[in-house]
């Protein structure tokens, strides 16, 4: 892996995996979706790519989650297929959330970055253990690799590349 690979988060199956056709990938990332995970992995026609995976934040079911959990940023991967390299060309994507309102909702800011990076987002409360001393019990905690990493491994899996796109386009 040289230098550039890892500024763009660029990973390489491991070596004798061979790559799958691009319609068996497609499906094997869009059977990630499961109604217990923070994140839907949909088609992305609209959006300029095969595939996009960003975290339920308009979803009603998952609103109350995120508003209570301190999230700072919303995070979005738009990804295209290129069938002839098997790779899958990866933009990752933030943009900074606020409170606002009452009922209090998400809204997206203007602040925006691009390429791999992490953000977490935790909440805790604190209380007395069973042998009486004070530990924290985490009760919220999104990360931005709860979202990368299942596509990522899956693309791996299939014996695809995973390129990350920092600069240019998709």
């Amino acid at each position: 892996m040289g230098l550039f690979d890892k500024l763009t988060g660029t990973r390489r199956p491991p070596e004798g995996v061979a790559p799958v056709p691009g319609e068996e990938l497609r499906a094997a990332l869009l059977g990630l979706n499961q109604p217990d995970v923070p994140y839907v992995i949909r088609y992305g026609g609209g959006e300029g790519c095969d595939l996009l995976a960003e975290w339920r934040l308009r979803e009603p079911a998952w609103q109350h989650v995120f508003v209570q959990s301190q999230i700072s940023h919303a995070v979005r991967i738009r990804m295209r297929l290129d069938r002839t390299e098997h790779e899958v060309r990866a933009l990752e994507e933030q943009w900074e959330v606020k409170r606002v309102g009452h009922p209090t909702r998400l809204e997206v800011t203007s602040t925006y970055t691009r390429g791999p990076s992490r953000t977490v987002s935790r909440s805790g409360t604190i209380g007395r253990g069973e042998d009486g001393r004070l530990e924290v019990t985490e009760t919220f905690r999104f990360d931005s690799v709860q979202l990368r990493e299942p596509l990522q491994d899956t693309v791996l899996k299939c014996g695809w590349t995973w390129r990350g796109v920092v600069f240019g386009k998709l």
